[in-house]
């Protein structure tokens, strides 16, 4: 399966939910791809400590930054991989357009808070150019940074629900320092030690629905 983790706001908690994706696959077994098409390469830096710390398992990661490359090489690709994990950063770019073409699920974190929740408009604009020019692909968003209490969490997800081109996935990731301590080891949360079982039982849930779609 192909998965893109795109948003065009950027602070949405993208790579830290592309990583998380990646290394529960990768745990799983299978044998998982991360492809970086953010300029800013903090899913490859994230891997290159892992491998300098000689983490095991081992996570294959490249960074491309150019639509075109994206595509070609994820195309030539796709048959190597049980799972393509993309990594696009928070604006409109030709990697987001080129992540559309190729992947099979759009997962969209969305933070619960107003300037993300407006930012949904534009992305779904996007989201339908590429489906009335052939692409074929499930879209998702889910709360991302969740706070632990308070109304904002609602009010989000109302607004949430009411998008035409996404639908809205009940798996919330919450606002947790175990995800920012973990990615910046390169590290999965189910790898921390000690453990937090909350950020634990996040990551697999999410991944537990987009793979078995």
């Amino acid at each position: 399966m192909i998965i893109a983790v795109a948003n065009t706001k950027g602070g949405t908690g993208k790579t830290t939910t592309a990583l998380q994706l990646a290394l529960l696959r990768l745990h799983q077994g299978f044998d998982v791809w991360l492809v970086d098409g953010d300029d800013q390469q903090s899913a490859l830096t994230a891997v290159s400590i892992r491998s300098e710390n000689d983490v095991k398992p081992f996570l294959a990661c490249s960074a491309y930054s150019d639509a075109r490359t994206i595509r070609s090489q994820i195309e030539a690709q796709r048959k190597k991989w049980d799972d393509i994990i993309i990594d696009v950063g928070g604006r409109d770019t030709g990697a987001l357009r080129a992540a559309l073409l190729v992947c099979d699920v759009l997962l969209v974190p969305v933070q619960p808070r107003s300037y993300d929740v407006w930012a949904l408009s534009r992305l779904e604009d996007i989201i339908k150019e590429a489906r009335d020019i052939g692409a074929e692909f499930d879209a998702y968003c889910f709360l991302s940074c969740a706070d632990s209490q308070g109304a904002d969490n609602e009010e989000a997800a109302s607004v949430m629900k009411e998008c035409e081109e996404m639908q809205f996935l009940d798996c919330p990731i919450g606002r947790r320092k175990a995800f920012a301590t973990a990615g910046g080891a390169g590290l999965s949360v189910l790898e921390m030690r000690p453990k937090d079982y909350k950020a634990c039982r996040e990551i697999k849930a999410l991944g537990k629905f987009l793979f078995n779609i």
